[in-house]
């Protein structure tokens, strides 16, 4: 398909953005080509990235998260094979995975082509292997990886759509993010939650995702994206050893819990405990545990407090909660660093920001802030400014509009 000819059916956006887009899919076309060769058959889906603006670290404790889906995400491009083999390749990271679909690897490499291979062996538990084809599968896009940004649910959300397509299941969206959330569990071996692959699964433009990590129950709130925009200041500095201290907070979450639970009746996981609870037994709990399970507890009431001020049109008391999530992740979660309060210090001094705290796991990677429109060029200077003062280097700021959810993208 020559390049000149090429109009992609994208949501509703900008000519500029558009543009942007048409180009960087035509590119990943390309790539696919290059590296496996030309020919026809090639297809192209899409998987968006998400940031969490409320609830953080309560997924995997039954709180309540206020994620929403970006529009930078995951290119997928693939064309079925003749025989019963799958190849994978990334333009964003090094290394080819190679591997018959009878004989795909049972323990991890860690490498990045775990998730895909996880997702692979979880559609593959409920299909006949002769009636399926092999592919070649090129991985690319725009979401850096390891920023916080959810890239890994980005990959195995949209990794499951792709597959679903092309060997016809007919999975719907929930179904695509049980196999997401199964093959980073299961076989990744990352104790996650469930709102990534929920809040990409189930992203539609213009919202953020209210879900109740205890019963699964979820609604769209709306953002009035006239009024408000969502920026992500990058720190650049990769979580590539934050995998061990997630695990770490999981595991302490839930010994915490194990110790409190005898204490609230009716309590089935962190979340339900309450903060009465915790003040009566904090001198018999390990202070450390104390520490996680406050940061819970009360980022709990936070996020039910952020929910209200959203259905009242209430943004400065929203963008306040997100503000003393920061600092509860800082002090009592550990999860923060000095590039990531650096950059939440300068957002929140900044006059037209409503609030900001670091989004994802932490450790690294990038804070969101929620801002008033036509406050953008001046929350990119002051950062940028402050960032580059103490670190000698300057953080990639960039400016989110949402997405719709993973879909194929069809010239």
């Amino acid at each position: 398909m020559p390049a000149s000819s090429a109009r992609y059916a994208l949501p509703a956006v900008s000519e500029t953005r558009r543009e942007e887009l048409e180009r960087a899919l035509l590119e990943h076309r390309t790539g696919f080509e290059q590296r496996f060769g030309s020919g026809a058959g090639v297809r192209l889906w899409f998987s968006p990235g998400r940031v969490n603006l409320m609830g953080a670290h309560l997924d995997y404790n039954g709180g309540p998260v206020m994620p929403t889906a970006i529009d930078r995400g995951t290119f997928f491009a693939l064309r079925p094979r003749s025989d019963h083999r799958v190849r994978f390749a990334s333009t964003l990271e090094p290394g080819e995975f190679e591997a018959a679909l009878a004989d795909l690897p049972g323990q991890p490499a860690r490498r990045w082509w775990d998730y895909p291979v996880g997702v692979l062996r979880e559609l593959l538990a409920g299909t006949e292997l002769p009636d399926v084809a092999g592919f070649d599968l090129l991985f690319g896009g725009n979401l850096p990886v390891g920023a916080g940004l959810s890239s890994s649910a980005s990959i195995c959300v949209g990794t499951a759509l792709a597959i679903s397509d092309t060997w016809e299941l007919g999975l719907e969206r929930l179904a695509l993010v049980q196999a997401a959330l199964a093959a980073e569990r299961g076989y990744v071996g990352v104790q996650c939650g469930i709102m990534d692959p929920y809040s990409v699964g189930l992203a539609r433009s213009g919202t953020l995702l209210w879900l109740d990590c205890k019963d699964r129950s979820s609604a769209w709130m709306p953002l009035d994206d006239r009024s408000y925009a969502i920026a992500v200041a990058d720190t650049l500095v990769r979580r590539e050893l934050a995998q061990g201290a997630f695990n770490e907070r999981v595991r302490q979450c839930a010994q915490a819990f194990a110790e409190l639970a005898p204490h609230q009746p009716g309590a089935t996981c962190l979340r339900d405990i309450e903060l009465a609870t915790l003040e009566a037994q904090r001198a018999q709990l390990d202070p450390l545990l104390a520490s996680r399970a406050e940061h819970v507890v009360r980022e709990v009431g936070r996020t039910f407090a952020a929910r209200d001020a959203l259905e009242r049109g209430d943004l400065p008391c929203f963008g306040e909660q997100m503000t003393r999530a920061h600092a509860s992740l800082r002090e009592h979660f550990e999860v923060s660093v000095p590039e990531l309060d650096t950059l939440v210090d300068s957002a929140t001094a900044c006059a037209g920001v409503l609030g900001s705290r670091l989004t994802g796991a932490g450790f690294g990677g990038c804070v969101v802030v929620l801002l008033r429109r036509g406050a953008e060029d001046e929350l990119r200077e002051r950062l940028e400014r402050d960032f580059l003062a103490r670190f000698g280097r300057a953080p990639v700021v960039e400016f989110f509009g949402g997405d719709e959810g993973p879909r194929e993208i069809r010239p």
